[in-house]
């Protein structure tokens, strides 16, 4: 008698055969955005070794990405808790690009803040013509990644560290040497990359970040939003400032009418970053 084969619950028989498997395995997380082992290895009626192993191929294919516990759709909208290090890989090409457009509208001598997250990071990568920059940031990644030869001085501010975000968290001020009083600072350009924009204004997900965002933002004569088209029509937990709060947005589409309209009536000019 010949052994019957192996099938998943979706009726195929991809629990046999790997690469069958591992295809809807990557649909199964496209349409998903986020799952864990443990899920995975139920609906595929296979092992979690397996599903490891196939989790693992897939993110070195480049078609998703391999989490701790889990996988993430490339075009996932990341959760609160997701790290930096897989929220550089979401989106890539729509925050590189919309990093190399903010960029370009930073001009030599600036003073500006930039504030932690990955779209704000890839904005800081492509400051490679200007000089002479001032650059004080909350952003862990920036000193590291910045070329010394574009700012004349870089602070970082002071405070209590995200480790996950890659981000501190406190006063939007310095002491001096010598002086036992904090001195406050203002700036040019804020350059602000938010988790999510709507109608409401501008939000992200962790409260005392929101406050020091919108810190940023009051200390600046212009302020630049950064946020790909993942992020509209959204709302997160805190709210950073209403749409007239920023000057400018740099996305990587146009937003949807009802968005659109409400920038507009705030005075908040779109700029568009295409992949042309």
């Amino acid at each position: 008698m010949s052994r019957s084969l192996a099938t998943s619950p979706t009726g195929n028989r991809s629990a046999r055969f790997p690469a069958s498997r591992q295809a809807d395995l990557a649909s199964f997380v496209a349409e998903k955005g986020q799952v864990t082992v443990a899920d995975l290895a139920t609906r595929f009626d296979v092992s979690p070794d397996t599903i490891r192993r196939d989790l693992d191929q897939l993110d070195a294919d480049g078609i998703l990405i391999r989490t701790h516990g889990g996988a993430v759709s490339l075009s996932a909208v990341p959760r609160a808790d997701t790290g930096v290090d897989i929220r550089m890989r979401l989106q890539t090409s729509a925050k590189d690009r919309i990093g190399a457009l903010a960029a370009s509208l930073v001009t030599d001598g600036t003073v500006l803040m930039i504030n932690a997250g990955t779209t704000s990071l890839s904005m800081a990568r492509h400051l490679k013509d200007q000089r002479e920059l001032t650059i004080a940031t909350n952003n862990l990644r920036i000193p590291a990644e910045i070329s010394p030869k574009v700012c004349r001085d870089l602070y970082l501010f002071g405070g209590s560290v995200r480790l996950g975000a890659q981000a501190v968290v406190g006063p939007l001020s310095f002491r001096a040497d010598g002086n036992t009083g904090d001195i406050d600072i203002k700036c040019d350009l804020a350059v602000i990359g938010v988790g999510a924009i709507s109608a409401s204004g501008y939000t992200t997900s962790h409260l005392a970040e929101a406050v020091m965002m919108g810190q940023m933002m009051k200390r600046a004569t212009r302020v630049i939003v950064l946020a790909d088209s993942s992020k509209f029509g959204r709302q997160l937990f805190a709210q950073i400032s209403p749409l007239d709060a920023g000057d400018v947005l740099v996305t990587d589409q146009q937003p949807p009418q009802d968005l659109q309209t409400a920038l507009e009536e705030s005075g908040v000019q779109v700029i568009v970053a295409d992949g042309n």
